[in-house]
């Protein structure tokens, strides 16, 4: 069989390039593999070759689009790959759409085959149905085993083999069924499956049905000039020197500190710890993040009643729905009894 030629896509870090000092960094094409896509060459052997390694700054794609995929689809057209693959992303968001956003590019608009890796929880993975998606773990300790996993996909669809079941395959399901034939009728499958349910022992379901929780809306704070607010983050918002060893993510735990009798956040006293975004202009300015010299503003004009003299900070990238259920019922719970009528959660 001979060689399958690949185009690799990698962010600012995966290429060795940098971190978020690095992340609005254009789309660069670098001959051959680089960074990441050198453990990929090795997992491809002789029978593929990854002719470039495009690079692409995680905030650059995501805030520059339009641009990004312009120099994506020039890049592509140019070195006209047997197929792309995109990442792994792990669970960093801006990584993952990025991948998507590239894949989608390639296979939609290009008709060249592409594949992906990410965590099965990163926002990516549910962007577009055209990229064949690998499931990783949360964490890059999962590279090698994903990387080849990419490898063995991209050579197959790269030579225009047909891919058989996502859960023998080893890929994401896409909703997406064909017409066969099985080695027992539909009846017996079931059959199968309710013995084995009530015996307690394992199976596995042909028809998976996925539950999303309806969660309500808060009812709006009727009058805010009789209303006291508390301050919540998800950014990562700590005194200086992390007393409590909040983690950068995948965060299990909240802590609250006073902002009684302070007017702002400033950088000699606070400072942030976060692993989903670019932290060093929140290092200079923590009220990017946790707002409180506006609020201040509003509360001395008479807009709102008061601020809780307590704010609660996590770090929200990576953390489990379990984890930040647990965490807001906490938070609620104090919040209730301390007669606090709403709460301000700034996005990051």
């Amino acid at each position: 069989m001979s060689e399958i030629t690949v185009v690799h896509y990698l962010n600012q870090f995966f290429a060795g390039i940098g971190g978020e000092e690095a992340a609005n960094l254009p789309i660069q094409v670098q001959e051959g593999p680089v960074g990441a896509s050198r453990l990929l060459q090795n997992h491809l052997g002789a029978q593929g070759k990854v002719l470039a390694t495009l690079v692409g700054g995680d905030n650059f794609v995501n805030e520059h689009q339009d641009e990004a995929l312009d120099a994506i689809r020039k890049a592509l057209r140019e070195l006209s790959p047997a197929v792309l693959i995109a990442g792994p992303a792990f669970d960093a968001g801006r990584y993952g759409v990025a991948c998507a956003l590239v894949g989608h590019v390639a296979t939609h608009d290009l008709r060249i085959p592409s594949v992906a890796a990410m965590y099965p929880e990163n926002p990516g993975a549910a962007l577009t149905r055209d990229v064949i998606l690998v499931p990783t773990s949360d964490s890059p300790r999962d590279m090698d085993r994903a990387v080849a996993q990419l490898a063995r996909l991209a050579l197959k669809i790269g030579t225009g083999g047909e891919l058989g079941p996502a859960s023998t395959e080893g890929y994401l399901p896409r909703g997406i069924r064909r017409p066969g034939v099985r080695v027992k009728p539909g009846y017996e499958r079931a059959l199968e499956m309710l013995r084995a349910k009530l015996a307690g022992e394992a199976f596995a379901t042909e028809m998976k049905v996925v539950g999303y929780e309806q969660v309500a809306g808060a009812p709006p704070v009727k009058h805010l000039q009789n209303a006291t607010l508390a301050l919540i983050t998800t950014g990562g918002i700590v005194p200086k020197g992390n007393p409590d060893r909040l983690v950068r993510g995948g965060a299990k735990e909240w802590y609250r500190y006073s902002i009684e009798g302070l007017d702002r956040l400033d950088a000699t006293h606070w400072d942030c710890v976060h692993r989903g975004f670019y932290i060093e202009t929140v290092k200079e300015n923590p009220n990017y993040v946790l707002p409180l010299d506006v609020l201040r503003q509003i509360e001395g004009q008479g807009d709102v009643k008061s601020l809780y003299p307590w704010f609660f900070s996590t770090s929200g990238v990576g953390t489990a729905v379990l984890d930040a259920r647990r965490m807001g019922e906490q938070m609620g719970s104090e919040l209730r009894a301390a007669r606090v009528d709403g709460a301000l959660l700034v996005a990051t």
